[in-house]
């Protein structure tokens, strides 16, 4: 049942060795196809990464830049180096796959004021947020794992030359994807009361009760 699939779903980020089929990848894919999007514009792009040299190269230059900022954060360098050591290199050379979402402003509506071109881009950034959240229920789904990380947004530039991406492809996210090992309990979710209110001319905003 959807709602069962919803709840269930978790951020994963250990994975055993299997290699992820290529019709289960596609079926993964195809989901974020049929997503939402501004104007229908359809502002997603996909990166997917089997080889692991690849992985490695990708992997290296983030932690590169990573280890840059922490030490300029304060952090002591071999605290440093493991962190990025732990988070970075081993989380993506270790994913079976991984998949680089992109951003393109290639088709969306063009206006000559700042004010809806910043309006534009955030639409961009919700219509690929709703790709992304598609694959991660498709994998779910598939029995695969999968972590959707943000880091690619703090060296956009470093992504997209070690990749060597074409110029209007602007790094978002990066989706590991695999076989999970071990079992991961639900995390803690706040109350419909305090996330929702209903708004009445009469009461103003009230919590939501079922």
């Amino acid at each position: 049942m959807f709602y069962e699939i919803v709840r269930s779903r978790r951020s994963i980020r250990v994975y055993d060795k299997r290699i992820v089929p290529r019709d289960v990848l596609s079926r993964i894919l195809e989901s974020a196809r049929w997503a939402p999007s501004a104007h229908n514009a359809q502002p997603w792009r996909f990166i997917v990464i089997y080889e692991d040299a690849v992985k490695r190269r990708l992997a290296e230059a983030m932690a590169d830049a990573w280890f840059n900022d922490l030490r300029r954060d304060g952090v002591p360098e071999q605290e440093a180096l493991k962190i990025v050591e732990e988070e970075s290199m081993k989380r993506f050379t270790e994913s079976p796959v991984l998949i680089v979402v992109c951003l393109t402003m290639k088709d969306m509506d063009k206006y000559p004021d700042e004010r809806r071109m910043k309006a534009e881009y955030i639409m961009a950034v919700q219509s690929v947020a709703a790709a992304v959240q598609n694959m991660l229920l498709a994998a779910h789904v598939e029995g695969l794992g999968a972590c959707w990380v943000c880091a690619p947004l703090f060296c956009q530039n470093i992504v997209k030359e070690a990749l060597k991406l074409p110029e209007d492809f602007e790094p978002q996210a990066i989706l590991t994807l695999g076989y999970p090992i071990g079992e991961y309990k639900p995390p803690m979710r706040k109350l419909l009361s305090e996330i929702v209110w209903v708004l009445t001319s009469r009461e103003g905003m009230t919590p939501w009760e079922i």
